[in-house]
């Protein structure tokens, strides 16, 4: 029987793709052997998803500075993003065994207060509930493709599509970083992919509007933006002095 084809071998034979990927992978490990190893903490954990939730916040709409979020003073969308934080590194075995769960979970999390109970971790839609069985396939799936390539994928895929009936942006964000987590390219998740985001905010939103179009220029684009982001994660980190 043979065995599955890969569904992102595709993304391997773009242009600059797999290489920016390599250079971003060696730029979070410099970051985490070279500054993490002796001084890694759950408090330097703990402070990365904090500015992580924030900046997912922002881009989500939130007005809250990182001083009001730290204090517990932040807007509701900023609570949200603390929600998921608190609880994401949990679920790092069940998205490695029930994705769709997992997906679930953080948009329960993130549209807590602001939707009804029975629309928290549904689908929209029938067409919404494919596209999640899609993503839990490609994230269970056998690939060649490096863990950076998996988690840019599902991060495009769910922000673009909006299969949930709210936070979708923000469910995406911190599925991408789950996936850096789970994967371990981060396990102690000390890497900050939400505040690069936010940095390069032209960028990023202007390369998910290219994802969105389905093209392959626009999937270029977006890997390569991602590659360019991942790089940023690592130096956004609290493991860089540079970072406070």
């Amino acid at each position: 029987m043979n065995a599955p084809a890969d569904p992102l071998a595709w993304l391997m034979t773009l242009e600059g793709v797999p290489s920016a990927l390599a250079s971003a992978r060696d730029g979070i490990d410099v970051v985490l052997r070279d500054r993490g190893l002796r001084r890694t903490s759950p408090e330097t954990t703990a402070e990365s998803l904090l500015r992580g939730a924030q900046a997912s916040a922002v881009l989500e709409g939130s007005t809250s500075s990182l001083a009001e979020v730290r204090a517990g003073e932040g807007d509701e969308i900023a609570a949200a993003a603390v929600r998921i934080s608190a609880e994401l590194l949990s679920l790092m075995p069940v998205l490695r065994s029930q994705p769709l769960q997992a997906l679930a979970r953080l948009h329960v999390l993130a549209g807590q207060g602001s939707l009804p109970a029975d629309r928290l971790g549904r689908p929209r839609d029938g067409d919404a509930a494919t596209t999640l069985r899609a993503l839990a396939g490609l994230i269970t799936a056998r690939t060649e493709a490096p863990a950076l390539a998996v988690a840019a994928v599902v991060h495009a895929d769910l922000a673009t599509a909006g299969p949930f009936p709210s936070h979708n942006g923000m469910v995406a964000r911190a599925a991408e970083r789950l996936l850096l987590a789970a994967r371990g390219v981060d396990e102690k998740s000390l890497v900050v992919p939400e505040a690069a985001h936010l940095a390069l905010r032209a960028e990023y939103e202007s390369n998910l509007r290219a994802w969105a179009s389905g093209s392959s220029a626009g999937r270029h684009s977006w890997l390569l933006y991602a590659a360019e982001a991942y790089a940023a994660a690592a130096e956004a980190s609290p493991l860089r002095r540079d970072a406070e």
